[in-house]
């Protein structure tokens, strides 16, 4: 598989390029910003590692502007250990963060684990179309539609809503949710799950301070009314 390894630092670029040839896979490498969303268009890859501190842009801008069209698996390298740069990569829809210092080890198993979760659709019901209220999921297209009108949404929110709305009423822990959406061995926390319900709110209800769709149910986490 291709796979675009954006870093302006050179010796891990080839580190990582290096790992992940030994593992089968084509790695693209990219040094800046510029370089990294114009061989994103040409070569279409299908997992991105993406490096935080870049020399022209920050990689939390190159990730806004990728996902604007796709929803490929994004993996973002920090060099904060803090939580800033985790949510901020997670609100614009990276998929995993490794801090730097990492092992490579520990980066090529990330890669391996989040591969293996996009094509298996961790928990996520058979494919036809789902609906629950006004809220439709159409599967095989990887379409949503709230009241007819159709919403946009990266590839681990429509996972999560397609869960919620094919179990509509019930509700679920961010522990369940996190096995169910992300998987048992995702790299994740709880606060995944917060940010990504957030997020949905955002696209999907008319006031997302005030939801009418996706609830939250205290002390345990969140469900989706049946209609």
């Amino acid at each position: 598989m291709k796979i675009l390894v954006v870093d302006d630092e050179a010796a891990i670029a080839e580190a990582v390029a290096y790992n992940l040839r030994k593992e089968g896979h084509e790695p693209i490498v990219a040094a800046d910003a510029e370089q990294a969303l114009s061989l994103f268009a040409q070569e279409q890859p299908g997992l991105v590692i993406l490096d935080v501190m870049l020399p022209s842009a920050s990689g939390f801008d190159v990730c806004r502007r990728m996902r604007r069209s796709s929803s490929i698996p994004i993996i973002m390298l920090t060099a904060r250990a803090d939580e800033t740069d985790r949510v901020v990569g997670l609100e614009l829809g990276a998929d995993d963060y490794v801090t730097k210092p990492f092992s490579m080890r520990e980066l090529m198993a990330r890669v391996k684990t989040i591969l293996r979760r996009s094509t298996e659709g961790r928990g996520v019901p058979a494919e036809g179309p789902v609906q629950a209220g006004p809220i439709l999921v159409e599967p095989d297209k990887h379409e949503v539609f709230v009241d007819g009108t159709p919403v946009s949404l990266t590839r681990k929110e429509f996972d999560l809503l397609h869960f919620l709305v094919a179990n509509p009423g019930r509700a679920f822990s961010r522990s369940v949710l996190l096995d169910r959406v992300w998987g048992a061995d995702a790299y994740v926390g709880e606060r995944t799950v917060d940010v990504h319900i957030r997020w949905l709110r955002e696209k999907i209800e008319e006031d997302p301070s005030r939801p009418k769709y996706i609830l939250t149910v205290r002390g345990v986490g969140y469900k989706l009314l049946a209609g």
